[in-house]
């Protein structure tokens, strides 16, 4: 069975640095699992990794998408998997959205039929007619859905709708059962210093030119409709260049999108996946981990 390390978390914890530490460690190539980081030109408000960051380790999974282009858990699953299978000895998995790292590691099953483009009534509904409807439809994968979620709200109301199934129940009937055999190290720290770490990150994302490339994008012919423009860090920009608000404002709701994600993220990895925490700003705690992982590398 194939080792995985998966390096997972809240974002701006830490994960991208610990993640090359354990990829020297482990002779190891790291695939980013960020929904947001396979588009090109989309660099600073995704925190990608810089060429110089990674120092020398091989990353997959980056830069490999255009913006108008959709990008799935299930495209993730395909790609990740087969990054695995054609790798000698253990690969890496840093960040992810939940839903991707759980497509990859379990006998997670698409319904790719069902699941590919909406209806056209569908469509015409807000977000919120369309929460209200999986609510009636399928009130178990709504539990599991942001109400704003508009892309995976619709996937869900599309597949009950054509196969007849509930998303909930097509879940049900999969065993959940691992397919690799996975460390899951998860960074975490006190919440304080995390909200501190986060809205330095978004600070400095400005400092760097957030603005100059969301401009950049823009000109180039992407909208705020792209797919690529529906990330934390890109989505709160689109009353700026309308007129509506302010850098500051824009600065402060990105802040707080980020916050309420590592909420999110906390409570979705607690209860879908057996996770190693440990705190990342603690040095005898990464000790404790390092020594676990490479433990577990060896067996």
């Amino acid at each position: 069975m194939k080792k995985v390390l998966v390096i997972a978390g809240p974002t701006a914890v830490g994960k991208t640095s610990f993640s090359i530490q354990m990829a020297k460690k482990l002779n190891a190539e790291i695939i980013s699992g960020d929904s947001i980081q396979v588009y090109k030109g989309f660099d600073i408000g995704s925190g990608k990794v810089t060429e110089e960051e990674t120092e020398g380790i091989v990353h997959h999974l980056i830069d490999i998408r255009d913006p108008k282009e959709p990008y799935s858990a299930a495209d993730f699953q395909k790609m990740a998997r087969g990054i695995i299978e054609h790798t000698e000895g253990i690969s890496i998995i840093c960040g992810g959205t939940g839903l991707y790292l759980k497509s990859c590691l379990y006998d997670y099953t698409f319904n790719e039929e069902s699941g590919s483009f909406a209806s056209e009534h569908l469509e015409k509904l807000s977000n919120e007619e369309l929460y209200r409807k999986l609510l009636e439809t399928d009130p178990k994968q709504a539990e599991k859905i942001h109400p704003n979620n508009r892309r995976r709200v619709l996937r869900c109301l599309t597949i009950a709708e054509r196969s007849g199934m509930k998303q909930s129940e097509i879940e049900a009937s999969q065993k959940h059962e691992m397919l690799y055999d996975a460390f899951i190290a998860g960074c975490t720290m006190e919440r304080s210093k995390l909200y501190e770490r986060i809205n330095r990150r978004v600070e400095m994302m400005f400092e760097a030119g957030l603005e100059q490339e969301i401009a950049s994008l823009l000109e180039a012919g992407i909208t705020f409709d792209d797919p690529a423009m529906k990330g934390i860090g890109y989505k709160e920009w689109s009353g700026y260049f309308r007129g509506n608000m302010s850098a500051l404002e824009v600065k402060e709701e990105i802040q707080k999108h980020s916050r309420q994600f590592a909420k999110r993220q906390y409570t979705w990895l607690n209860h879908q996946m057996p996770v190693h925490w440990f705190d990342i700003s603690d040095e005898k705690e990464c000790e404790r981990i390092i020594g676990e992982i490479m433990d577990w590398s060896r067996i």
